[in-house]
């Protein structure tokens, strides 16, 4: 009966909701609007995330998760207006407003109705107790239960077996109704519309050739500082034995100081081998996980950084990679072009999404259309149909999240 009040409760608050959004548009002429707007269309989406876990947690229905178009933008006129345009472009939008309209005259009934008859049959129960109170107040012409009328004791009790059959049959409803309140949820937010997987077709198609792109580039880079890093220090350290090997019998010394000399290269090399295999997949990350990668990338901060992470599981590694290189782009960005004091940054993973986001105290002004990095993030996150939201006023501070859908690891 709780579940059904609270999603009876929920529908009214989207029907508030809907009227909100359409005062913002109503707005929108006025340039006030567009202020007002993603606020409003944020919310509209934190709702249909609500009912897509009610769902799950209460009915058993999984419901794929909104796939929305990458979302950033400062928090400054120019930034809203853009994020305006963004939300009311994503097809995703579309839907939790189509939502927002129908739900609350279709989630009362699902979720009020099973409660209804479990109230009116305690109210049955009580009619051998109450009938002439019930009566004398009412009049006899009005004194019904149901289809009962209150005339005698023995019509009280009548009311009383028919409220006890309504408070039965008000609780197997509830459970009846709770599986088509999900059926009708995932009917309503789950799948992608046809906008949405032409888009998706689109930015899956850019994300491979940014994929194909950035792995030459980054098979360029490998070579490269293998070239003039290691192998160049390989190459010296044997020219340097060599000329040890020939000095050994006829000048010792000299040759013991071109081994020590080799030696010292040997050790250059190795540390170098070992910041470019960090660079490409730090060891800490497939020993240790997510969570433990980003504290040792806090420790080698030179500002106060706290992590807060609650990952009960391992992810999958492509996803804890891509993850783990987004958070030390947005940390490093955080530290040189900031000038933040301290950081923080909290990871979770809760209803098939894993959520991070990077706070700061810095300067703030971070807008992706003017470089910042925020465009190479959001490009790492497109293959996994993941996002990034930016809030980034002038002045600071600065909170940067990120959302990927991801379930745990399979282990074994």
């Amino acid at each position: 009966m709780l579940r059904g009040v609270a999603l009876t409760g929920l529908a009214l608050t989207e029907a508030l909701l809907v009227l909100w959004v359409s005062l913002c548009v109503v707005l929108a002429p006025i340039g006030l609007g567009l202020f007002l707007l993603p606020g409003a269309l944020a919310g509209a989406r934190g709702l249909t995330a609500v009912q897509r876990r009610l769902a799950l947690r209460w009915s058993g229905v999984r419901v794929e998760p909104a796939q929305y178009r990458a979302l950033s933008g400062t928090t400054g006129a120019s930034g809203m207006v853009r994020r305006s345009y963004r939300m009311l472009g994503d097809p995703e939008t579309w839907r939790d407003l189509r939502w927002l309209l129908v739900n609350p005259f279709v989630g009362p009934v699902l979720g009020f109705l099973p409660a209804v008859a479990i109230v009116e049959g305690v109210w049955g129960l009580l009619m051998p107790f109450m009938w002439r109170t019930v009566t004398e107040t009412w009049g006899w012409e009005n004194s019904w239960f149901t289809f009962i009328p209150l005339v005698s004791q023995g019509t009280a009790w009548l009311a009383a077996v028919v409220g006890a059959i309504e408070i039965v049959i008000g609780l197997l409803l509830g459970r009846a109704l709770l599986r088509v309140h999900g059926r009708w949820v995932r009917r309503m937010l789950g799948g992608l519309s046809r906008s949405a997987l032409t888009y998706r077709v689109e930015s899956l198609t850019s994300s491979r050739s940014d994929a194909v792109e950035q792995r030459a580039v980054e098979l360029s880079r490998i070579e490269r500082d293998l070239h003039d890093g290691a192998q160049s220090r390989l190459v010296a350290m044997g020219m340097t034995l060599s000329a040890a090997e020939a000095l050994l019998d006829r000048n010792p010394e000299a040759a013991r100081a071109l081994v020590t000399e080799a030696k010292n290269s040997s050790a250059t090399a190795l540390r170098e081998i070992r910041d470019l295999v960090r660079g490409i997949h730090p060891p800490v990350l497939a020993d240790r996980g997510l969570a433990d990668a980003v504290k040792a990338l806090a420790l080698d901060l030179p500002v106060r950084t706290e992590v807060e992470a609650s990952l009960a599981r391992r992810l999958p590694p492509p996803v804890e990679s891509a993850v783990y290189f987004v958070v030390s782009e947005l940390l490093n960005n955080a530290v040189k072009y900031a000038g933040a004091q301290t950081i923080s940054v909290t990871m979770a993973h809760s209803d098939g999404w894993l959520r991070v986001t990077v706070h700061d105290d810095g300067v703030g002004g971070v807008d992706p259309d003017k470089g910042t990095g925020i465009r190479g993030v959001e490009r790492r996150l497109l293959p996994f149909d993941g996002y990034i939201t930016v809030l980034s006023p002038i002045g600071g501070p600065t909170s940067i999240s990120v959302e990927v859908p991801c379930e745990p690891a399979q282990v074994g």
